[in-house]
Order: C-alpha cells, then structure tokens, then sequence
C-alpha cells in the first residue's frame, strides 16, 4: 500500500479541522436556541399552528366632571371569513352582500384571497350579526367588536375629538390620552393544519383589556351654554365663526371651550358647511382633506390672532409692577398719541377723552394711555413682561397642535412698535395664550396650565387617579392683582364694559375690538374677557366673534353675549348674587320660578316656558319631556334657557 504524501495528509487534517469547527459551531447553536430562543420559536410554531381573530378592547369613556358620558362605547359585531372553509363562495358572498349592505364582487374578491382570515365588515349591529349566524355558513365568523358613540353629537367636537376605523383616536383628547383609553386587543385561537382547516374544534380565547375612563374638567351644562350662546350670536350678525372658553382661573381648569360651527362627531367626514357639501363628489382627495381639517380645526389653540383692547390689561399689570403708574395717575387724551414720526389714532379719534386718571383710561380703553405706559415701560421691560405672562411659549394644554405666539423680536420694536403693542397690535396670540395670561392677573399673579384632563376613573365614574398640574411662576405681586381687578370691575360697572353688568353679581371684564389683517379691510374681531366674582374670581370666560357684519365694537356685539352668558353659569355654578338695595330691586323684576316640565310634549313645554319668561332647547329627539337643567322649582334670570332632555 502507498503511502499517504505529506499534501494528502495537510488535506486530510484541514478536513478534520472544518469538520470540528463545524460540529462546535452546530452544537453551539443547537445550545443557544435550547437556552435562549427555545420559547420565542415554540411561540412562533405555535402561531403557525394556530389561526388568530383579533378582539377589540372597549375603548374607555370621555366623562364630564360630573360623570356624564360625553364620549362612550357600545358593544357591537364584527364578521369576517375563513376563506379555506368556505363551500359556496358566490352564495356567501351575495349573502354577507345582501346582510351587510355591501358590493357583491368587493365580497367575492375578499372571500376568494388566498389568506387564513379576512374581515368583511366591522361595526356591524347586534341584530344583523345574530342573523348571520343563525344562517350558519360555512367560514363564516361572527365576533364581537366596539363602536365609540357620542351622546352629544356636535358638542365641544373640536374638544373631544373621535376616532377612526381601527378605534384610534384621530384629534382632541381621543388622540391626546389614546394610549390611556384604547385598551390591549384580545384572540381567538384555533388549532389548524397546513392548509387552515381546523385540527381541533376547542379555541382558546384571549380577553381583550378595556381601556381606562378619562374624567375631564369640561361640564356638559356650561359647554351646551356657551354653544348655544355663541352660535346665536354668530348666525346673528352673519359672522364667519365664534368661540367662548371658560375656565377656572384659579387652577387652569376648563369647563367650556366651544367653537362655532362645528360637525358631528357621530359623523365626522361629514361636510357640514353646505356649499362644498353640494359639490363634494367633485372635490379631488386633498381639496376634501383640506375641508375636513378646516372643519375639524379647534381655533381656539390652533390660530392665532391681534387681540386688541383685551391686551391692554396686560400693559396695565406691567406698568403697576413696575411702578411707572399708579391708578391715581394724570393722563391727557388728544384723540391720538405721537410715537417716532407716526400719529396713532385714538379709536375715539377725532373726538378726545381729554384729561382722565389711569383708572379712567382703562374704562374709556383710551389708546394714548396705554401707548404712554409702553414708552415708560420701555420695549426690553415689555417684552420681559410678555415673556413672563407667557406669550412666547404654549400654554401647556392637553390637546394637540396648539400654536405659539408671534411676537417681535427686541431688536426689530421701535417706538412704533412698542405704542401699537401696548394696545393689543402688531403681535397675534392665541384666545388660550390670553386666558392663560388674564387668569395670573387675577388670581395673585400665578400662571395656571389650562387642562381639560381631571384624572382616570373606575366603571362607576369613581376617581381612582387624579392628574396634577404645576402652579407657575409668579409674574405680578398680589397687590398688582388686586388693584387690576379692582380697575377691571369699574370697566363693567361703570366703563365699555357694561353691556356685561349683571345687578348683585361683582363682574370684572375688558372689551376689544381689533381690525383684522389687511388694514382698512373692514374685517374686525369683536371679542370680550370676563371673570367674577371680581374680588375672588372662580370662573373667566373670553367670547371672540369673528368678522361680524354691521356694529362690530367688541363692547356692543360681544358684550351682551357674555352677559347671557353669565346669566346662566353664575348661578349654575352656585355664585349667589349680593344685592345692594337697587339692585334688589332690579333683580326682583328679572327672577322667575323654573316650571316643572316633564311629562309634557316639547311644544307644551316651550309654552310654559315662554310664559315664566324663558327660554328652551332640546338635547334630543322624542315625544316627551324626562328631564330638564335647571329643575323645577329653582329661582332664575328671566331669559335663562333651560335644557331640556326628551324620550
């Protein structure tokens, strides 16, 4: 026998060693996979083996602050196909067709897919799933599945917001806390060859986990209040839109934030406005998105705009801070006020308010008085003071897309500048941004965080968590605080403000009326900022009209709106008037006793009403009156409207 050469042996040993290498590698593997990857892959055979239907969770409900349901989930079915185990696929399809209410070939092309499950329809009511499955078809599955209702329809819809197909939240609080509310999916599990045929007729089922219930600060009562009222006054004088917020200044909650118009959350593709509506099929994919997000758009933190006079509380705290005023202080209206090489107007121009205190100024709104606070101010102490009342960052509030504000920067204001700044222009804001800032200068100069989040509650409406929110640094003194609402109060009662006056209620306010960009367009924001009690105020409202036709003077358009406005949160909220000795008796003209309305028809309930001097709407459809806000027997303002719920 030949023996082996010295190559033949290297090879041979270059053999061994790659096939050493190769069992130790094989054997380490074979030892990770047994150690650490032996429970993801048993996982995964077993989702091979298996055939999974999806559960949806009941997505958690949106509550006011006194529990009531403002956005809710219903129990519904969905229907979906095991293709595999379909006998008959065209009778199916055209039955699921006829059931469902849908195309015949768009069921037939989903029962033919080559997929271990497809689903036919979600959403689908209880009624018509029973009959699907009483109709035992072959492949055919019948599951259950959640629908989000909301009660209220249109109500505070740029607020609450809704959710889309798959019941994630799109805008509002629905896409802000969807984490909180939506919930983890649950399964059906079904052992199946394969082919997708079923192994075993026992499934596993995996419960869905609901998602968790938000308690908000909004208030169903206020809300509806301050839609009815801004809607009023919106189709009133022809406006393009309106909005009223109220909240609580002392703590940032928010009880109202209504816009006008609005859509139908149970509906919200929708196009409401009725002109684009008729033409809508005609309308490309972005034109129709651009429609939507205008109609869904909350202008309340999403825009900003000049908010004229109402500013000029700001510029009043600031020049009081700083001692460079005093309410005792001498000023001399000319009808207009010299600034650089420009004469700025009065709005009273070419009459004059002429000699007049600090306190007068505000009353009369007067322009040349604060435009001489500004220059005292100086433009680096002025824009450290808007800075500090927060014009220049995001209030914090809980919703989503909120806007900034748009100021100058220190080296672009000059004398000009400054003057029109200090009266509320050539700067924009959003409506929060000034609540926000009007809320520190009434409650001893802190910045609050504007909230509509209160904390997350059990199936009872019972908090089991509450949510905390940060108090801000201070801007003003408390003494600035309480001289400002001192001065605010006289506006009401004595000043522009008055259309506001309500006898035994102490109202602090500030109107504005500023002309929209272009100048001289003739477009003006009518607007009006509130707060009572004044000497310790529990509630501040803002109601901005924008572009009202005809009168546009925010003290005569928008004043009378925060007076109804008023009229019917203040007592509701159990701020008990004070009357002196005149006022008692003006009230006494203005009271009524609330009727006891249920059992009647809506038109005899509107009769009764009219006949104690007020008003009624009607949250619902029906034939008969269950319930009313106020309750019978409850002493009102003449005028107050009182909700009405029907069956």
């Amino acid at each position: 026998m030949e023996k082996p050469t010295i190559k033949a042996k290297k090879r041979l040993l270059l053999f061994l060693f790659c096939s050493m290498c190769g069992y130790l590698l094989l054997t380490g593997r074979l030892a990770f996979i047994e150690l650490f990857r032996a429970e993801e892959l048993q996982e995964l055979a077993y989702e091979q083996q298996t055939r999974d239907r999806l559960i949806t969770p009941k997505r958690g409900a949106i509550l006011d602050r006194n529990g009531a349901g403002i956005a809710l989930t219903e129990t519904v079915n969905a229907v979906s196909v095991i293709p595999v185990q379909v006998k008959e696929k065209e009778k199916t399809a055209q039955f699921l067709a006829e059931m469902l209410d849908l195309e015949y070939t768009a069921v037939l092309e989903k029962i033919e897919q080559r997929v271990a499950l497809v689903r036919i329809k979600t959403k689908v009511d209880t009624e018509t799933a029973a009959a699907i499955r009483r109709a035992n078809y072959a492949g055919v599955e019948v599951d259950e599945d959640v629908r989000r209702i909301y009660p209220y329809t249109s109500m505070a819809a740029q607020v609450i917001g809704f959710v889309g197909k798959d019941n994630q939240g799109i805008i509002g609080l629905e896409a802000k806390y969807d984490r909180l509310l939506e919930g983890e999916r649950g399964k059906i599990l079904t052992l199946t060859d394969s082919r997708g045929n079923e192994v075993d007729s026992e499934q596993e089922r995996i419960p869905p986990v609901d998602g968790k219930n938000l308690v908000t600060t909004m208030d169903v009562v206020m809300q509806q209040y301050a839609e009815q009222t801004i809607a009023k006054a919106v189709e009133t004088k022809g406006a393009k839109r309106g909005i009223v917020i109220i909240l609580n200044p002392q703590n940032g909650e928010i009880y109202a934030m209504a816009n006008y118009p609005s859509f139908d959350l149970n509906e919200p593709f929708t196009i409401q406005d009725e002109a684009p509506a008729a033409k809508w099929d005609s309308f490309s994919e972005q034109e129709k998105n651009e429609y939507l997000n205008k109609m869904w758009r909350n202008t309340a933190i999403n825009d900003t705009y000049e908010p004229g006079s109402t500013f000029k509380i700001v510029t009043s705290s600031a020049g009081l801070e700083e001692g460079v005023v005093t309410p005792e202080s001498s000023f001399f209206c000319r009808g207009f006020y010299v600034a650089g090489d420009r004469q700025i107007k009065c709005w009273r121009y070419p009459r004059t308010h002429g000699a007049e205190s600090f306190v007068q100024g505000v009353q009369n709104s007067c322009n040349p008085v604060f435009m001489e606070v500004g220059e005292r101010l100086g433009a680096e102490t002025f824009l450290e003071y808007m800075k500090k009342f927060g014009f220049m960052e995001k209030t914090g509030i809980d919703l989503a897309g909120e806007a900034t504000g748009i100021i100058h920067k220190a080296e672009n204001v000059g004398p000009v500048e400054l003057a029109t700044m200090s009266f509320g222009q050539s700067f924009q804001i959003t409506p929060l941004q000034l609540l926000r800032a009007a809320s520190a200068i009434v409650n001893g100069g802190y910045l609050i965080t504007p909230h509509f989040a209160k904390g997350l509650a059990d199936e009872n409406g019972r908090l089991t968590e509450e949510f905390t929110y940060e108090t801000g640094e201070q801007v003003i003194s408390k003494e600035t605080s309480e001289t400002m609402k001192t001065i605010l109060e006289s506006v009401v009662s004595e000043g522009t403000g008055s259309k506001a006056y309500i006898p035994g209620y102490r109202i602090g306010g500030k109107t504005a009326t500023s002309e929209k960009l272009p100048r001289r367009s003739g477009k003006y924001i009518a607007s009006f900022l509130s707060f009572a009690p004044a000497e310790n105020p529990q509630v501040m409202a803002l109601v901005l009209i924008d572009e009202p036709q005809g009168v546009y003077y925010g003290g005569t358009v928008a004043g009378p709106v925060m007076q109804e406005l008023l009229r019917n949160i203040l007592p509701y909220l159990g701020i008990e008037a004070k009357y002196d000795a005149k006022e008692a008796e003006e009230a006494a003209e203005l009271k009524t006793i609330v009727p006891d309305l249920r059992g009647m028809t809506l038109n005899e309930g509107k009769n009764a009403l009219f006949q104690a001097g007020l008003s009624a709407e009607a949250e619902a459809e029906g034939e008969t009156i269950t319930g009313q806000t106020p309750p019978a027997g409850e002493c009102v303002n003449k005028g107050t409207k009182v909700l009405l719920r029907m069956e």
